[in-house]
């Protein structure tokens, strides 16, 4: 099965070596490229047949055209190594993962890159992107219709998304309602959840701070209806023309937790070692948002993790010792249209117009279609 070139020169079998990659995000698609460029065997599975840069999902929901540039084919960058299905339970002793279909992936190691999950249009489930195209395009012309738009939930995702309808169309009402008064995530630096909330109020977006939403049950959500009537539990009623939701992002653990539950925590999460190895299997590692490693989940993050792991792989074929992954002070960059944004590198908080020039442009696409080695449309 060809060799690997150690570090040091020597050369180390491939023999019966297959990594399986279980989720194609972020951290999956930077562990299959780095598998690939070590010359390491492997099958990266997913659901979906292309990767999706959810990062620009919300700038996709407002601007017609958009998201055709957020999918990224799998099989044109991975070939054969790419699988698509559900995988729906991993055999670490049998070292198998089983997909839906009963068919069985035999593994030497694994990676579970499984990520979240949330409601659309921050995150899509639809397995063609072909018509994952089509659905953002559909959304598109439902904000366009509405006059007023309300968006629950004011975490990043909320942030973010108040922002793009209020820059994209400054003429709508848009009202962001949140059950806690700070914005965006918790891991930010106070004066940067702060700066989130100057911006959103500069841009013209209403805020309903410290309620939370009673009648969330019967609402339809992100399809134009007219005066819908929003209720708060604060007795608050809020008409709005179209009622999205940013809230309720969860870990996806249905590949494993029927049989790792002994390493998860409550949300779902592998709990991991510092080589990201899942914990009581040493040949079995977790990358990203399913990791319970105790930083913001970001697609940055996930990327970090993706080399660390990899790297271990290498290292342990090669008889060596692992490395540790070690989480840094919070990096974490929120676009709030395309002009505008707040972050920080490192702990230390940046200037706006510098967030807006490295992020929220572009959303870091380019980033994506590089890591894929394919040409944007």
């Amino acid at each position: 099965m060809g060799s690997l070139h150690s570090i040091m020169g020597g050369q180390i079998s491939m023999d019966g070596v297959h990594v399986v990659v279980v989720g194609g995000g972020f951290g999956g698609i930077a562990a299959a490229q780095q598998l690939k460029y070590k010359g390491i065997p492997f099958t990266l599975i997913d659901t979906r047949d292309a990767f999706h840069h959810n990062v620009a999902a919300l700038r996709a929901s407002v601007q017609s055209g958009f998201a055709q540039k957020t999918f990224i084919p799998y099989a044109e960058t991975f070939g054969e190594s790419f699988l698509q299905g559900r995988v729906v339970q991993v055999d670490p002793v049998s070292q198998i993962v089983v997909l839906d279909g009963g068919k069985e992936v035999k593994f030497s190691h694994l990676i579970l890159c499984t990520g979240t999950g949330g409601p659309f249009p921050g995150h899509n489930t639809v397995v063609s992107y072909q018509s994952a195209i089509q659905k953002y395009e559909d959304f598109v012309n439902e904000i366009q219709a509405a006059g007023s738009v309300l968006v629950i939930g004011g975490g990043s995702t909320g942030v973010e998304m108040a922002a793009e309808i209020k820059t994209e169309y400054p003429d709508k009402k848009v009202i962001l309602i949140h059950s806690h008064i700070g914005m965006a995530d918790k891991e930010l630096l106070p004066s940067v959840r702060e700066q989130a909330k100057e911006v959103l109020l500069e841009k013209g977006v209403e805020l309903v701070l410290g309620q939370k939403v009673s009648n969330l049950a019967e609402l339809d959500l992100n399809v134009f209806k007219k005066d819908t009537v929003i209720t708060t539990d604060k007795g608050l009623e809020i008409t709005a023309d179209l009622v999205i939701s940013c809230t309720g992002s969860k870990i996806n653990s249905s590949a494993y937790s029927s049989t790792l539950n002994g390493c998860l925590a409550e949300n779902g999460a592998l709990n991991v070692n510092e080589h990201l190895q899942v914990e009581g299997y040493e040949n079995v590692y977790a990358v990203g948002d399913c990791t319970n490693i105790n930083e913001p989940k970001t697609a940055y993050a996930a990327g970090l993790h993706a080399g660390v792991a990899v790297n271990n792989i290498a290292y342990r074929l090669a008889g060596k010792a692992q490395t540790a992954y070690h989480p840094g002070s919070v990096t974490m960059l929120l676009a709030m249209g395309h002009n505008d944004g707040v972050g920080q590198v490192s702990g230390m908080k940046l200037p706006r117009f510098l967030v807006a020039k490295a992020k929220s442009n572009n959303l870091l696409l380019w980033k994506s279609w590089r890591e894929m080695g394919q040409t944007s449309p």
